[in-house]
């Protein structure tokens, strides 16, 4: 490992219980700095209710420390915006934001496009598939941003059991993501959760990265970050244990050819030869292929749109 990366170990990653609450809070107030949560949502009703109570309840009602809580939906056909809009979030579809853009599938789409509709100084992103929703997961990783003025984007760290063994979640993290840092990017090396879907950042930086829209997002996210503000400016915050729905192997190959197709775009800006994946399931016939694209699209940096420009300005 890097000695730049062994000293930013020792001083940019952190515990969530290293700021109690009421530090956070009067950060907060001392920096006048405002908060947003989302949280992008396809086909979640099981999940999305629990975790906006949790945060409504503990820091909005009982300290206010976020001042949004939004719900991006993205197209589910269950009862996901509804649970959501009941236990107190603003729920936005996807599809009414930047109307004239038509939008494409995508997790990364979704946290674009919620730039838009939100207003925080500090947009804080938590997947809506966790259970046993612990708020720390917001304050420890929007904590080290009021009280840490040159620190931009704070990933969360944690344990990801897997059919109840402790540290074997995380595959597409540990086959793909972590040796592609470890061998293009070692700066970045020293991220426990590279691939993580709850992390927070100011405004100012997110509004200057541009986005893939699909799983490549959070990778693209940490190279692209790095290189605009360097890896001083990134963080880690140790919150737990993240305990969500994992997805079947096949899922994880889509998910990592995206995340490599990111890196790729990051490396070369290169002709793709093929941007597309074949499995194989096993049918009446024998073995049948099955090919899926890979996600190549990528979406501006949110400040070159003129709407967020003329918003901005008003």
């Amino acid at each position: 490992m890097l000695e730049e990366v062994e000293r930013w170990l020792s001083t940019r990653s952190w515990s969530a219980n290293d700021r109690p609450l009421h530090q956070i809070l009067a950060a907060k107030q001392r920096t006048g700095r405002t908060v947003s949560v989302v949280l992008p949502a396809l086909n979640e009703e099981a999940t999305v209710g629990d975790i906006v109570a949790v945060i409504r309840h503990d820091l909005m009602r009982q300290v206010p420390l976020v001042d949004e809580l939004v719900v991006v939906d993205s197209g589910s056909t269950d009862g996901t915006s509804e649970v959501a809009a009941a236990a107190g979030a603003r729920v936005v579809h996807r599809d009414g934001i930047l109307p004239r853009l038509p939008a494409v599938p995508g997790k990364g789409e979704v946290l674009w496009r919620s730039l838009l509709v939100t207003r925080g100084d500090i947009v804080c992103f938590v997947d809506a598939d966790l259970r046993d929703f612990s708020s720390d997961f917001v304050s420890g990783i929007v904590g080290p941003l009021l009280t840490e003025p040159d620190v931009d984007l704070v990933k969360a760290m944690y344990d990801r059991p897997l059919s109840g063994a402790a540290g074997q979640g995380g595959r597409v993290t540990e086959l793909m993501a972590r040796p592609l840092l470890n061998m293009h990017w070692p700066q970045l090396a020293g991220f426990v959760q590279p691939l993580g879907g709850e992390y927070a950042a100011r405004r100012s930086l997110l509004e200057q990265l541009p986005f893939p829209v699909g799983y490549g997002v959070e990778l693209g996210m940490l190279v692209d970050a790095l290189h605009l503000v360097g890896l001083d400016a990134l963080a880690q915050v140790d919150v737990g244990v993240r305990k969500h729905r994992h997805q079947d192997g096949q899922a994880l190959g889509r998910m990592a050819a995206a995340i490599y197709r990111t890196a790729q775009l990051r490396l070369a800006r290169g002709h793709l030869i093929r941007p597309s994946l074949t499995q194989f399931e096993r049918g009446g016939d024998g073995f049948e292929p099955r090919t899926y694209s890979v996600d190549t699209e990528e979406r501006p940096p949110m400040v070159d749109i003129a709407e967020y420009q003329a918003r901005k300005a008003a």
